[in-house]
């Protein structure tokens, strides 16, 4: 059976710049109004230009989200929180009730060393395995009865 109602869904990291956009981006893309999606950091970081060029190599523009800071009134009528990394995963806040919580420990491109081929090849690398969770993320979701 099919969600009557949209998934309310908010990738949390640490800075909202790299890994939660990629996310944010790919859940509006791949499930368009069957998803409200946000997504915030610890911290608001900025956006980081790699990551909307990775993005947009596969033709996904998320060049106009915003990094956002999470705040109280973003967890109201959510049913999922998907924390990316360990720091985002141990400073989550306390979450009402009803809000399930998943997460998923992915690498910070933003890290990444070397030639500026060998850390786009990481920030692809990242984003290639945040498409195949979001897909599988969806599919779970959207395609079970709540």
């Amino acid at each position: 059976m099919y969600r009557q109602n949209p998934l309310r869904v908010l990738f949390l990291c640490t800075g909202n710049s790299c890994r939660s956009q990629m996310a944010e981006g790919f859940a509006r893309h791949l499930g368009g109004d069957r998803v409200e999606v946000l997504s915030a950091g610890i911290e608001a970081l900025g956006k980081n230009p790699r990551a909307i060029a990775a993005m947009d190599e596969i033709d996904i523009d998320i060049s106009g989200q915003e990094s956002t800071r999470l705040s109280d009134d973003m967890l109201d009528g959510l049913d999922l929180v998907v924390t990316v990394c360990g720091h985002a995963d141990e400073h989550c806040p306390v979450l009402p009730p009803g809000i399930r919580r998943v997460h998923w420990p992915l690498p910070d491109p933003a890290k990444a060393t070397g030639t500026e081929e060998q850390i786009k090849t990481e920030f692809r690398a990242v984003r290639d395995d945040i498409r195949r969770r979001v897909e599988a993320l969806l599919e779970k979701e959207l395609d079970e009865q709540p």
